[in-house]
């Protein structure tokens, strides 16, 4: 058997490195921006020219050594991944659309085929929810405004898993620790850009500064307003669907061309802690009720006895 390791001639001609260490600040290069703490980052996800090829899921994966989930097909997508998990940090959704009965179009609307896909990932929400439920301080803001879970605080109790109202969080069953996506905060300490954002062949995912990144999403949405397609909208961004509830805003938001629901995404997320002073209030109140109606009861039989 032949265990002799045959690489290409070229390898050959460049045997070593022509750098001599990392190069600093590597996402001027692959993103243009650079990345300084005390600054807001996160994704501008433009779900019109995505393709659907999975290239940040498997970037993903392979950054952050995750296992695989759902091999084979699910016998009801293309999609075999389903959903975002624990070990699943990016998922790339494929939404088939049919014309009039249920038969599909004959004609598509510009720059649209009869697909809708969208990479969707943890929203690093401006004012998490997850945070707010985790009793152990596992979840904390980074120096670059992006959400993390530190596993050796995380106690596995699974308060976060509700508390988001993305259904990103979710507990491995292999460690029982809450997992999700780090927006690479390991990568972000050594300079690079996330490794979903710099594998993307279309720039459907887009990483930098929030504010620069709503500028440039407004533009998009002006831009395909003018090409002819009236539909296209913002999900995240202040004022707009996905950011109401008092959720701010999302550093991670997408353009969208449908109803948020048909990319498993909610209308009207909102935070959790805003309903805890209104249930107290009504709990409350209905015990007072029927403290008051006890009472009653009681005095009434009082006087007849």
């Amino acid at each position: 058997m032949d265990n002799v390791f045959h690489m290409h001639p070229r390898a050959a001609e460049h045997h070593q490195s022509s750098l001599d260490r990392v190069i600093p600040n590597e996402s001027e290069l692959t993103a243009g921006v650079r990345i300084e703490p005390g600054k807001s980052y996160g994704f501008f996800t433009d779900t019109t020219v995505c393709i659907g090829c999975k290239a940040c899921e498997v970037a993903c994966k392979e950054w952050n050594n995750l296992p695989a989930d759902n091999l084979g097909l699910s016998g009801q997508s293309f999609d075999n991944t389903g959903a975002l998990s624990a070990n699943t940090w990016r998922h790339v959704a494929f939404v088939e659309k049919s014309g009039a009965g249920g038969v599909r179009a004959q004609e598509q609307q510009p720059f649209q085929s009869g697909w809708l896909m969208m990479s969707d990932v943890c929203k690093h929400c401006h004012h998490a929810p997850c945070m707010e439920a985790c009793p152990t301080g596992a979840l904390f803001k980074t120096e670059f405004d992006t959400v993390v879970v530190q596993q050796d605080i995380c106690n596995g109790c699974g308060y976060c898993v509700p508390a988001c109202p993305f259904g990103v969080v979710e507990v491995s069953k292999l460690d029982g620790k809450a997992h999700k996506c780090t927006l690479c905060y390991d990568r972000l300490k050594g300079g690079l850009e996330p490794a979903c954002a710099k594998s993307c062949p279309t720039d459907s995912i887009q990483f930098g500064e929030v504010s620069d990144l709503q500028g440039r999403a407004r533009r998009r949405v002006a831009d395909l307003h003018a090409r002819g397609v009236p539909q296209a909208y913002l999900y995240g961004t202040p004022g707009a669907p996905g950011a109401t509830g008092g959720m701010s805003h999302l550093n991670a938001f997408f353009l969208l061309i449908d109803r948020p629901e048909v990319y498993n995404l909610p209308s009207a997320p909102s935070r959790p802690s805003r309903r805890v002073a209104p249930s107290l209030f009504s709990g409350l109140a209905a015990v007072a009720g029927l403290t008051l109606a006890a009472a009653l009861l009681f005095s009434d039989a009082e006087r007849r006895a």
